[in-house]
């Protein structure tokens, strides 16, 4: 990594002393993504692979007890060249006991030492289990567990309209069907829709070394107006630009996101705004978010158009798949129209 930087400082000099200095402002934009780009390191689209060319894959996860009244629970995320933070939830894991008043206590190193910034917290990692000792006592073992949705593979019912299921991509405009999966290559559906419940399952890349919005970004916009983030924000905060967000409105009421390259779910309910007989607008929309089976968010009100999304009209609008150049895949999905 250091003979690169020495590379690209080399080169961006001996650009000084050739070319005008608009052509270098390009040319500076240029070395910040392709730095940007390195620094996100490999990306895995599929489980099997990330878990053989890739050890912290393995290592990443959840450990605890996948029930409610757990007293802990421990979320573990991997950042690349055997490096983790792990966080001790008390509560149990999210959707089971843990909320954001709780203790949520940050450790970080590698799988065999693992410590909280004032040192009081420790853990390590091995054989599938995670030992921690907080304040100098031994607070636990506890095992990896993999969660699924509670409505992941939910089928469509009889007065359902499909708008993916595999087989096509018919009902979408620049819509493609790979392995079965539906990419995020900016696809929206032909069809436009005003009130309606929207199934959808998709699942984020493994990018470890990755951070922030290049970790796994996309999202999903109810009529191309009003985005549910898509990001691989496991073990994160749950800002209102991760998973579970929606953009600049308002925060999950806890992060329900999984690990990544584990299918995770989305159930919507949208009221689309209102208006009057003269195109007024007279009642924001309004949406209710499951993420893997939990409610995020529970009747929330939409002021306007979140960033990227089309003006709000009293017409009604497509569902769009937002790609931000990361490989996120999307399938099962189907809308009941109100």
């Amino acid at each position: 990594m250091k003979e690169r930087h020495i590379f690209v400082i080399s080169f961006y000099w001996n650009l000084c002393s050739r070319f005008p200095m608009k052509l270098l402002n390009y040319f500076s934009a240029l070395i910040v993504f392709l730095s940007t780009q390195v620094a996100c390191g490999q990306t895995w689209t599929d489980p099997a692979t990330a878990a053989k060319e890739d050890p912290d894959f393995l290592i990443q996860g959840e450990y605890g007890v996948a029930e409610p009244g757990q007293e802990w629970a421990v979320q573990v995320v991997a950042l690349g060249n055997g490096q983790f933070d792990a966080y001790l939830l008390e509560g149990g894991f999210p959707g089971l006991g843990y909320t954001r008043e709780k203790q949520k206590i940050k450790m970080s190193g590698t799988a065999e030492s693992l410590a909280s910034e004032d040192g009081k917290t420790k853990a390590q990692i091995g054989e599938g289990e995670i030992e921690v000792v907080k304040d100098g006592d031994a607070l636990g073992t506890f095992k990896k567990v993999e969660r699924k949705s509670q409505t992941l593979g939910m089928p469509a019912p009889e007065e359902a309209l499909v708008l993916f299921d595999g087989s096509n991509a018919d009902e979408w405009e620049n819509g493609k069907v790979v392995d079965g999966l539906l990419p995020n290559n900016d696809p929206k559906t032909k069809r436009k829709f005003g009130d309606y419940f929207l199934h959808l399952e998709f699942r984020t890349p493994y990018k470890p070394e990755a951070r922030g919005q290049a970790r796994g970004n996309s999202g999903v916009y109810h009529q191309h107006r009003y985005e549910t983030q898509v990001l691989d924000a496991f073990g994160l905060e749950g800002a209102d630009n991760e998973t579970g967000g929606i953009y600049k409105v308002a925060k999950p009421i806890v992060n329900m996101c999984l690990p990544p390259l584990t299918w995770q779910t989305y159930d919507i309910d949208l009221v689309a705004a209102k208006y009057d007989d003269n195109g007024k607008k007279t009642e924001n929309a309004r949406i209710t978010v499951k993420l893997n089976g939990v409610v995020i968010h529970d009747n929330v009100e939409i002021p306007g158009p979140t960033g990227g999304g089309k003006p709000e009209t009293p017409k009604p609008g497509p569902i769009y798949l937002q790609s931000h150049g990361n490989p996120v895949f999307y399938k099962n999905i189907w809308i009941i129209e109100k």
